[in-house]
Parts: C-alpha cells; sequence; structure tokens
C-alpha cells in the first residue's frame, strides 16, 4: 500500500520545493542582514551584538517562514533586532531601516536577472548542470520580488508600514506602532479568505515581467564577449 502511496505522488512539486531552498535561503537572510546593517550605519548595535549580521543561516532560519518562502513564495526569517531609541531621529531611522530589506530583495532580483542572462548567453543551456544553475538563479530572482513586494505591503509590522507611518507625527507614529501585533491577524484574515495573494501576484508578476528585461542586457553583453 506504501508503494502505491508513493508511486501517485507528484514528485515534481517535492523537487521544486527541494530547488527552492537555497534561493529562498539567500532572499530572507540578506533581507533580514540589511536591517541589521542599516540600523548599524545609523548607530544601533543592537542586531550586531545580537549576533544577526552573521552570514551563518542558522541564526536568521525560521522553518515555517522558510517552507512557506519555498512553497508559496511569501516568508519570513527571524526579525532582526532593532532598538529605536539608538537613532538621533527614530522614525526617520525605522523607516530606512525598514527600506533597507525590500531595497537589498530588489538588489537581487537585478543582479539575478542579469546573471540569468549571461548564463543562457554563455552556455546556452545545453547541459543540466547550466540548465540547473540557471533555475537556481532566475527562482531566487522570482523569489526575492516576491519579498519586497510582500513586505512592502502597509500593514503592520511589514516594512512598508514602518515606511507610511514614518509620514505621520510622532505622537500618531508611537500610538499606531502600538497596534503592530494585529496587523498579523489582518494579513492572516486577508490570506485565508483569498483577498491578498491574487493582487499581490498580479503586482509580482507585472514587475517581474519590467524587470526581466534586464535578463536581456546580459545575454547581450554574453553573446558580444563569446
Amino acid at each position: 500500500m506504501m508503494g502505491e502511496v508513493l508511486r501517485n505522488l507528484d514528485w515534481s512539486v517535492l523537487e521544486n520545493i527541494v530547488l527552492s531552498i537555497i534561493p529562498a535561503l539567500i532572499c530572507i537572510i540578506l533581507h533580514e542582514i540589511s536591517h541589521g546593517v542599516v540600523a548599524y550605519w545609523l548607530g544601533d548595535p543592537t542586531a550586531k551584538n545580537a549576533g544577526r549580521l552573521s552570514l551563518n543561516p542558522i541564526r536568521h532560519l525560521d522553518v515555517i517562514g522558510l517552507l512557506l518562502m519555498a512553497t508559496v513564495g511569501y516568508g519570513w526569517a527571524k526579525p532582526v533586532p532593532i532598538d529605536p531609541r539608538h537613532f538621533k531621529n527614530p522614525k526617520r531611522g525605522m523607516a530606512l531601516t525598514a527600506l533597507a530589506g525590500p531595497v537589498t530583495n530588489i538588489l537581487i532580483t537585478v543582479v539575478m536577472l542579469f546573471l540569468y542572462g549571461l548564463l543562457i548567453g554563455f552556455t546556452g543551456l545545453g547541459s543540466a548542470v547550466s540548465a540547473f544553475f540557471a533555475t537556481t538563479v532566475v527562482t531566487t530572482a522570482y523569489l526575492s520580488l516576491s519579498l519586497a513586494v510582500f513586505n512592502m505591503l502597509p500593514i503592520p509590522p511589514m516594512d512598508g508600514s514602518k515606511v507610511l507611518f514614518s509620514l505621520a507625527s510622532d505622537e500618531t507614529y508611537f500610538k499606531l506602532m502600538r497596534y503592530e501585533r494585529f496587523g498579523l491577524i489582518l494579513i492572516l484574515i486577508l490570506s485565508v479568505s483569498g483577498k491578498l495573494w491574487g493582487p499581490l501576484g498580479s503586482v509580482i508578476e507585472t514587475l517581474f515581467g519590467f524587470f526581466f528585461g534586464i535578463a536581456q542586457k546580459g545575454y547581450e553583453l554574453a553573446t558580444l564577449i563569446v
């Protein structure tokens, strides 16, 4: 009976999940490290003191967030600790620190798509190895863009909310931040109802199509060299 179950499994789904693990790790770890790095530049050593500027994935890994990132394209790592009291301007510091994550993910998308174009131009994907690397690179680009868009939602505790709230008065800003935990409930409700992923997916697909032109630039450069 177990043999029959195993034969009927869609192994391509499992294969896709496994192939997405490394791209997901790259996207979420660099996202979180960028928060800590910018906070450190602005005077907050909290993330550095907690060892969260490390590239060691164990320090950042959240298993559920990683699995979701690898399967549905939206996930998370352990949040990097930030203490806004160290910033000269707490609102501005929080906004810049928050913005660092999505900006880093967009940069990853740009670099990976350019590299994807180079791979096609140099190898023509004529071997299994080159095809594997190309798939990994383009998957990283897509997941990174997905993470950037997801985090720019103007709902606490997402990065977009910290950027948006920084435009409010000091009194309003700190009042809004008190309700941060309720934002997760709102995101959960929107997710379960299906009203979040459809519109979000459309935005991601549109942006990915726009950025995919960068791959053409990489391809053109490779063909010039070859």
